[in-house]
């Protein structure tokens, strides 16, 4: 009796509580994509809105005699690493193809341009012939100092991958983000958008032809690791590249590549991991669109694979085994905790778009869960990130009156040149790093790494597991945001 009650309350929907503020999603969305702006690396354009920022890294690719400017620095520091710089991509652009109908048309065009930034640097990156461009920035030297991107004189090393050496995670990755942007482009930017998917194809062959980690090559291993390594395998990219060019092609080649090669490239395996290193979840729920639709019936274990993960996030449900805060955030070990949050939220909003188009619901065991649990699930997640949390603490910058005041970032942190014009050299800018006094410079709209297991977040600088914001937080939170501004 307690099971079918149960049933029908997840599929009716548990009632959102009223005793939180209702958040401005809107000014949240705006922010969260400003954000970006604050991250860019390059010449920087007339209309730049966080005005703190200036030049940076000119001279990229410099050592190969080849245009390497652009692009995103992935954290607060200033190395521009191309793993999660495309896995970041790919989720903004997947952001503005499931919500970008929700933007508002300025906000539309923001998350473009934001896309642009990146996608404009990956195809430098896969422009020579059986050569992908990994990294730019030496991380040793790169952390080893406290600076402003813009007095840069640490070493800006170019990590570079040729054929035959495996780069297969980062090529695919690259091949899903140049995909995928390529549907963000095809109605606004028809040329830009053949040329994305052109470089895609290119990518996702490298990917295929030379299988293997990118970080396991000794040339670049000292450059990634520990940061950014390939920890659980490059498979998951070839099938994720895979289902990107599918998506964005709907060419038999592409579907045929994930039905063959599901099993032999563990796509059953780690189902519960989404993340810039392990895109099993992502995977899983991007490709089970075709399998609701009823189109393509041979690719059910992905469905299978994605519903056994979504249910795993019910704690109603017997298969629950998601660690929760005693505040209600998903919690995963080791650091930038908002990660998980942001994405795992962002593929419930997905899927149950996917049900509600297809009026179906998913069996969870004891349970039957509807769109709108997932929704709420997620709305859960975005709420207390914006503030509904037992800190009453936005986890974005220059969102609501209570936000991280010092969060672990050298521009942010450092005073802008428009305020000390004199450089600031490695060593010199420790006094600020060390500063118990609120960052000069407001990185608005960035994610902080959250708090810990026990919902404490102490608002220190050095504690970079948990004040250092990324864009792969971001990414995902921007089409989060824009569904909720929009219902």
């Amino acid at each position: 009796m307690a099971a079918a009650f149960l049933c029908v309350f997840l599929l009716i929907g548990a009632t959102i509580s009223n005793n939180a503020a209702a958040h401005d999603y809107n000014d949240a969305l705006s922010k969260a994509i400003l954000f970006f702006e604050g991250q860019r690396s390059g010449f920087l354009p007339q209309d730049q809105r966080q005005k703190w920022r200036a030049n940076s890294g000119l001279s990229d690719g410099w050592t190969y005699n080849f245009d390497l400017t652009g692009g995103y620095y992935d954290a607060g520091d200033n190395v521009k690493f191309g793993f999660p710089m495309a896995f970041t991509t790919t989720m903004l652009a997947w952001s503005v193809i499931e919500f970008g109908d929700n933007m508002p048309p300025n906000e539309l065009r923001n998350a473009l341009v934001a896309i642009r930034w990146s996608t404009d640097y990956l195809l430098k990156t896969v422009s020579q012939p059986n050569r992908i461009f990994v990294q730019v920035g030496d991380p040793i030297s790169d952390h080893n100092c406290w600076e402003r991107p813009e007095d840069m004189d640490t070493s800006r090393t170019v990590y570079a991958v040729d054929a035959p050496n495996p780069a297969s995670d980062v090529a695919g990755e690259t091949a899903a983000a140049l995909a995928a942007s390529s549907m963000a482009f095809r109605s606004s930017d028809p040329g830009y958008s053949e040329t994305l998917l052109r470089n895609a194809v290119n990518a996702f062959q490298y990917a295929d032809n030379y299988r293997g980690a990118y970080s396991d090559n000794a040339n670049i291993k000292d450059g990634a690791c520990p940061y950014y390594c390939d920890f659980d395998g490059y498979q998951d990219e070839l099938l994720w590249g895979a289902a990107w060019l599918r998506r964005a092609t709907q060419g038999d080649n592409f579907l045929n590549y994930i039905q063959s090669n599901g099993k032999t490239l563990g796509a059953e395996d780690n189902i519960n991991e989404f993340g810039w290193d392990n895109k099993h979840a992502g995977l899983n729920v991007l490709v089970s669109k075709e399998v609701l639709e009823g189109n393509v019936e041979s690719l059910e274990s992905y469905k299978t694979s994605a519903e056994s993960f979504l249910c795993t996030l019910l704690p109603e449900t017997s298969s629950s085994h998601i660690e929760y805060t005693p505040g209600g955030l998903i919690y995963r070990p080791g650091g930038s905790n908002l990660q998980h949050a942001t994405s795992i939220a962002f593929l419930e909003l997905v899927y149950a778009n996917y049900l509600s188009r297809t009026s179906q619901t998913i069996n969870c065991g004891n349970v039957y869960v509807s769109a709108q649990t997932l929704r709420e699930r997620a709305k859960k997640q975005v709420d207390y990130i914006l503030g509904d949390n037992p800190l009453g603490l936005s986890y974005m910058v220059g969102y609501g009156n209570n936000y991280p005041q010092r969060i672990h970032h050298r521009g942010s942190s450092l005073p802008s040149i428009n305020d000390h014009p004199q450089k600031i050299a490695c060593k010199e800018g420790s006094i600020y790093f060390n500063s118990t006094n609120p960052n000069p410079n407001v990185l608005v709209g960035a994610i902080v790494g959250g708090p810990a297991e026990d919902d404490v977040y102490v608002d220190d600088r050095a504690d970079f597991r948990k004040s250092e914001p990324t864009t792969y937080i971001n990414a995902p939170f921007v089409g989060v945001l824009a569904y909720f501004a929009a219902n």
